[in-house]
């Protein structure tokens, strides 16, 4: 008696998930979000704050994925020094860690770097960014490089570039050879 007792509950469980999936139309996303404003911590401390106008949850998916059609507006908070990056849209696929920022893209590092792009890619997990696409950065030095794809720690300690132009400020340090 209690194995059909269990058979019947797994068959009821089964059945109630098929029933959820056929109420979500083909090629809509689970939820919808309106003004989001999430903010993530650690320790009880931000580290970072999304703030979008639309999310499109389509964690429903074999390959999931949440979209952001208005774009985004991300704000880092690493030991105190606040980073930011925008983008006109933006795409986050869960199962790999990577997020797809597109149009208008713009990152603002805590020690003024400025980065532009049309696309750049953000592996999380990695802790790496990239894009094969037009970009230019200004350092806070005034230097600058304009290229068309690079590679990069997200730090930017680690930094890639190919097929570019740019001016590098470099300081002239006098040694003692110099000075006699």
């Amino acid at each position: 008696m209690s194995l059909l007792v269990v058979i019947t509950l797994f068959a009821c469980d089964a059945n109630y998930k098929d029933k959820q999936k056929l109420s979500i139309k083909d090629d809509q996303p689970l939820a919808i979000g309106k003004q989001i404003n999430l903010k993530y911590t650690d320790s009880g401390k931000v580290v970072s704050n999304l703030i979008s106008k639309s999310l499109l949850d389509y964690s429903n998916y074999d390959f999931p994925y949440q979209e952001f059609p208005q774009g985004v507006e991300v704000h880092f908070w690493e030991d105190g020094k606040k980073s930011t990056v925008t983008s006109d849209y933006a795409i986050r696929y869960g199962g790999t860690g990577m997020i797809d920022l597109r149009k208008n893209v713009v990152l603002i590092t805590s020690d003024s770097l400025v980065l532009k792009a049309d696309q750049l890619y953000w592996h999380q997990t990695n802790r790496w960014v990239f894009t094969d696409q037009p970009y230019q950065i200004k350092f806070k030095d005034g230097s600058y490089n304009d290229g068309s794809r690079f590679d990069s720690s997200q730090d930017f300690t680690e930094f890639i570039s190919r097929k570019n132009t740019g001016v590098q400020l470099i300081e002239q340090q006098q040694t003692q050879e110099d000075a006699k």
